[in-house]
């Protein structure tokens, strides 16, 4: 990596920060994919307001990163500094509970069609943990259902099968595919993995190992992987096949919730699982994450039922002041008004820039958040097909937007998800847009994008 990109200089600021992080953090970052690839150096921020994110060298980005989905509301949204100010007047107590904390719950409960009971914790990897856990207890049973290209966290239980090589597929995915090195061997046996939007794949794969199976686990929309929906018969047919079979539905929507005024794909889609996580949005911009389903499945729980999940800093006042300022601010008549019309601006605008210079790329809009793909016209319906996705031109792309005053961030491969935020203008999406047609424009030119 040349730490000297973003900076524009190998004794420049950003190039700096980098060697001597390097020196302290693995690889100079605190989470792996916060090296940005395309830029050669991490994102360094000095701060961050509305739409905009400033790096420590002054210059000013359009961010179409939005901390992942997780600032829905935007950087340093008025709700969430008033939520932080409500937090430091009670002291931030860590390890009890508040009034605040039940207030939240029924306002998770009541926005998720699932949720008869939810617990919180403070990231989305924990989420899945502990849910699989009492997936388990519930069931007796000890596999998992995975669908590849869905992301589900990057813990031991889950983090294999999801995303597999090209030449591993599809001759060997009944062999699970580990994700990570320090994965033991054993835990694969575990993992079904099976294509997306395949009922017959599905209906095979229960058919085998449904009386083994405790939880059939997905993502109703494949935010990690292409931004892919599942098809509406495909879920019916998941819905009918677990009930029979015993097998908990897991509906994984830590990237989905909360992004259209349904709040919930499974709303949606009038498909209810057994249990469903959350997150991202849901804080704020701060760090919680949920999960819920039924009664009779979160009642495994201690102090209820024999289920461990504790933790000192689970559901800190922080962020629970938080996601409570969050979720309120979600109900106001603004919010999903304002989502909507920027969905519906910055989704013609991209299609316009494809189709005028016949672009061999698609660009999926849901809600607040889009995905790239290079070398592919037609929306994908499963993992495979976003395989063509060109990483060094998204690469590129990143890089020549960056230079022009947009961030995009580089997740280390694959057609990763973007977006934007309440906070954000059409105006905002207008110089992003113009930013991304220009550096389109210069890369067919050269060859980069091939014409469609």
């Amino acid at each position: 990596m040349n730490p000297a990109a973003a900076s524009g200089s190998s004794s420049g600021p950003i190039a700096r920060h980098f060697r001597a992080a390097s020196q302290v953090l693995p690889g100079g970052v605190n989470s792996s994919t916060r090296l940005n690839r395309a830029l050669g150096a991490p994102m360094y921020v000095a701060r961050a307001e509305g739409s905009r994110i400033t790096d420590i060298t002054g210059r000013s980005f359009i961010d179409l990163c939005c901390g992942h989905g997780a600032a829905l509301l935007g950087h340093g949204h008025p709700a969430i500094a008033g939520a932080l100010q409500a937090a430091a007047a009670i002291g931030f107590p860590s390890v009890h509970e508040t009034p605040r904390h039940e207030e939240l719950a029924r306002l998770v409960c009541a926005a998720v069609p699932s949720a008869e009971r939810v617990r919180f914790c403070s990231s989305g990897t924990e989420a899945t943990l502990h849910l699989i856990r009492a997936c388990r207890a519930h069931t007796g049973r000890d596999k998992i259902i995975r669908i590849e290209g869905h992301f589900h966290g990057y813990h031991e239980l889950i983090y294999i099968g999801g995303h597999p090589p090209a030449e591993h597929l599809p001759r060997n995915r009944a062999q699970p595919f580990i994700e990570s090195p320090g994965i033991p061997q054993e835990f694969a046996r575990l993992i079904v993995p099976i294509p997306h939007n395949d009922a017959g794949a599905l209906e095979r794969a229960v058919e085998r190992h449904g009386r083994e199976t405790a939880a059939v686990m997905l993502e109703p929309v494949n935010w990690n992987w292409g931004a892919i929906r599942a098809e509406p018969a495909y879920l019916q047919r998941m819905r009918e096949l677990t009930a029979e079979a015993g097998i908990v539905l897991f509906f994984d929507e830590i990237q989905s919730a909360f992004k259209t005024r349904r709040l919930t794909a499974q709303a949606e889609y009038g498909v209810t699982p057994d249990v469903t996580t959350l997150g991202k949005s849901l804080g704020g911009g701060l760090p919680v994450s949920a999960f819920s389903g039924s009664a009779q499945i979160m009642d495994l729980f201690q102090p209820v039922g024999p289920v461990q999940h504790s933790g000192t800093f689970n559901a800190h006042p922080v962020p629970i002041l938080a996601a409570l300022a969050f979720v309120r601010e979600t109900e106001k008549p603004y919010f999903y008004d304002t989502l909507e019309a920027l969905e519906d601006h910055f989704d013609r605008g991209l299609k316009r820039i494809i189709a005028d210079h016949r672009l061999n790329m698609i660009a999926p809009v849901a809600g607040a958040r889009f995905s790239i793909i290079f070398g592919r016209t037609t929306p994908p319906a499963r993992y495979e097909d976003c395989l063509c996705h060109d990483n060094r031109v998204m690469l590129r792309f990143v890089r020549e937007c960056y230079e022009r005053g947009v961030y995009l961030h580089d997740y280390g491969g694959g057609p990763f998800h973007h977006g934007f935020s309440v906070q954000h203008t059409t105006g905002d999406l207008d110089e992003a847009l113009n930013a991304m047609e220009d550096a389109l424009k210069g890369m067919k030119r050269d060859g980069a994008v091939a014409a469609a």
